[in-house]
Protein backbone atom coordinates (compact mmCIF):
# COMPACT_ATOMS: atom_id res chain seq x y z
CA UNK A 1 0.00 0.00 0.00
CA UNK A 2 1.39 3.26 -0.85
CA UNK A 3 1.49 6.53 1.66
CA UNK A 4 -1.32 7.70 -0.38
CA UNK A 5 -3.68 4.90 -0.11
CA UNK A 6 -5.62 4.59 3.07
CA UNK A 7 -7.36 1.49 4.16
CA UNK A 8 -10.92 2.01 2.03
CA UNK A 9 -8.67 1.23 -0.71
CA UNK A 10 -8.40 -2.23 0.69
CA UNK A 11 -10.86 -4.54 -1.67
CA UNK A 12 -9.66 -7.81 0.87
CA UNK A 13 -10.54 -7.18 4.49
CA UNK A 14 -8.21 -9.65 6.08
CA UNK A 15 -9.09 -10.39 10.47
CA UNK A 16 -7.43 -13.52 10.63
CA UNK A 17 -4.80 -12.27 13.06
CA UNK A 18 -7.46 -9.88 15.41
CA UNK A 19 -9.11 -10.23 18.42
CA UNK A 20 -12.18 -8.00 18.11
CA UNK A 21 -14.12 -7.12 21.62
CA UNK A 22 -18.10 -6.47 21.27
CA UNK A 23 -20.25 -4.48 24.16
CA UNK A 24 -23.61 -4.97 23.34
CA UNK A 25 -26.41 -3.26 25.49
CA UNK A 26 -29.69 -5.59 26.86
CA UNK A 27 -32.00 -2.65 26.16
CA UNK A 28 -34.41 -3.01 23.30
CA UNK A 29 -32.37 -6.70 23.42
CA UNK A 30 -35.06 -7.63 20.68
CA UNK A 31 -32.87 -5.41 18.41
CA UNK A 32 -29.33 -5.40 19.74
CA UNK A 33 -29.48 -9.20 19.55
CA UNK A 34 -29.96 -8.68 16.04
CA UNK A 35 -27.32 -6.24 15.56
CA UNK A 36 -24.97 -8.45 17.52
CA UNK A 37 -25.93 -11.29 15.52
CA UNK A 38 -24.91 -9.77 12.40
CA UNK A 39 -21.99 -8.38 13.74
CA UNK A 40 -20.43 -11.59 14.23
CA UNK A 41 -21.43 -13.30 11.06
CA UNK A 42 -19.78 -10.37 9.69
CA UNK A 43 -16.36 -10.66 11.73
CA UNK A 44 -16.58 -14.41 10.84
CA UNK A 45 -16.61 -13.46 7.33
CA UNK A 46 -14.28 -11.18 7.67
CA UNK A 47 -11.81 -14.27 8.93
CA UNK A 48 -11.63 -13.14 12.20
CA UNK A 49 -11.91 -16.68 14.29
CA UNK A 50 -15.04 -16.70 16.34
CA UNK A 51 -12.52 -17.73 19.39
CA UNK A 52 -10.97 -14.16 19.03
CA UNK A 53 -14.37 -12.60 19.41
CA UNK A 54 -15.43 -11.86 22.84
CA UNK A 55 -19.10 -10.74 23.72
CA UNK A 56 -20.04 -9.09 26.78
CA UNK A 57 -23.57 -7.94 27.87
CA UNK A 58 -24.40 -4.86 29.49
CA UNK A 59 -27.79 -3.71 30.72
CA UNK A 60 -28.05 -0.62 28.82
CA UNK A 61 -26.40 1.96 26.39
CA UNK A 62 -24.84 4.35 29.30
CA UNK A 63 -23.23 0.77 30.44
CA UNK A 64 -21.59 0.15 27.09
CA UNK A 65 -18.35 3.09 27.42
CA UNK A 66 -17.23 1.49 30.77
CA UNK A 67 -17.21 -1.94 30.01
CA UNK A 68 -15.42 -0.55 26.69
CA UNK A 69 -12.74 0.85 29.10
CA UNK A 70 -12.27 -2.37 30.70
CA UNK A 71 -12.02 -3.99 27.63
CA UNK A 72 -9.60 -1.59 26.34
CA UNK A 73 -7.69 -1.72 29.49
CA UNK A 74 -6.80 -5.59 29.13
CA UNK A 75 -4.67 -4.90 26.05
CA UNK A 76 -6.21 -7.85 24.64
CA UNK A 77 -8.42 -6.33 21.56
CA UNK A 78 -7.61 -4.99 18.58
CA UNK A 79 -10.43 -3.20 18.17
CA UNK A 80 -13.92 -2.63 19.83
CA UNK A 81 -17.21 -2.68 19.05
CA UNK A 82 -20.44 -0.82 20.66
CA UNK A 83 -23.76 -2.33 19.88
CA UNK A 84 -27.21 -0.69 21.58
CA UNK A 85 -30.05 0.72 20.38
CA UNK A 86 -31.54 3.98 21.77
CA UNK A 87 -35.51 4.78 20.49
CA UNK A 88 -37.05 8.31 20.87
CA UNK A 89 -39.02 8.85 23.73
CA UNK A 90 -41.44 12.04 25.09
CA UNK A 91 -38.79 13.07 27.46
CA UNK A 92 -35.17 15.06 27.65
CA UNK A 93 -33.88 11.00 28.01
CA UNK A 94 -33.02 10.10 24.61
CA UNK A 95 -30.93 13.31 23.94
CA UNK A 96 -29.11 12.51 27.38
CA UNK A 97 -28.46 9.03 26.37
CA UNK A 98 -27.38 9.01 23.25
CA UNK A 99 -24.86 12.14 24.08
CA UNK A 100 -23.29 10.35 26.59
CA UNK A 101 -23.18 6.68 25.49
CA UNK A 102 -21.28 8.38 22.04
CA UNK A 103 -19.06 10.85 23.50
CA UNK A 104 -18.27 8.09 26.10
CA UNK A 105 -17.28 5.76 23.18
CA UNK A 106 -15.26 8.47 21.53
CA UNK A 107 -13.41 9.14 24.91
CA UNK A 108 -12.66 5.42 25.27
CA UNK A 109 -11.29 5.56 21.75
CA UNK A 110 -8.97 8.29 21.71
CA UNK A 111 -7.54 8.03 25.52
CA UNK A 112 -6.69 4.04 24.59
CA UNK A 113 -5.60 4.43 21.10
CA UNK A 114 -8.05 1.94 19.79
CA UNK A 115 -10.70 1.58 17.17
CA UNK A 116 -14.18 1.36 18.66
CA UNK A 117 -16.76 1.19 15.92
CA UNK A 118 -20.28 3.03 17.21
CA UNK A 119 -23.07 0.66 16.57
CA UNK A 120 -25.19 2.22 19.13
CA UNK A 121 -28.39 3.19 17.24
CA UNK A 122 -30.36 6.26 17.83
CA UNK A 123 -33.70 6.37 15.97
CA UNK A 124 -36.78 8.08 16.13
CA UNK A 125 -39.05 4.70 16.58
CA UNK A 126 -38.79 0.95 16.77
CA UNK A 127 -39.72 0.56 12.40
CA UNK A 128 -36.24 2.80 11.91
CA UNK A 129 -34.05 0.32 14.54
CA UNK A 130 -35.07 -2.42 12.89
CA UNK A 131 -34.63 -1.44 9.34
CA UNK A 132 -31.15 -0.40 11.02
CA UNK A 133 -30.26 -3.26 12.93
CA UNK A 134 -28.76 -6.04 10.63
CA UNK A 135 -26.66 -3.06 8.10
CA UNK A 136 -25.33 -1.56 10.91
CA UNK A 137 -23.75 -4.73 12.51
CA UNK A 138 -21.82 -5.73 9.56
CA UNK A 139 -21.35 -2.06 8.94
CA UNK A 140 -19.76 -2.03 12.73
CA UNK A 141 -17.73 -5.56 12.16
CA UNK A 142 -16.17 -3.97 8.35
CA UNK A 143 -15.00 -0.69 10.66
CA UNK A 144 -13.42 -2.62 13.13
CA UNK A 145 -11.30 -4.54 10.88
CA UNK A 146 -10.61 -1.83 8.51
CA UNK A 147 -9.40 0.44 10.99
CA UNK A 148 -7.38 -2.36 13.07
CA UNK A 149 -5.57 -2.99 9.85
CA UNK A 150 -4.92 0.74 9.28
CA UNK A 151 -3.78 1.36 12.99
CA UNK A 152 -1.51 -1.55 12.52
CA UNK A 153 0.53 0.43 10.27
CA UNK A 154 0.88 2.71 12.57
CA UNK A 155 2.79 0.55 15.72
Amino acid sequence: MSKFENASTLTQLDGTRLRIGIVQSQFNSHITDALAQACISELINLQVPEKKIQLLHVPGALEIPMALQAMARSRSFNALIALGCIIRGETYHFELVANESGAGVTRIALDHHLPIANAILTTENEAQAIERQTDKGRDAARVAVEMAILLEKFT
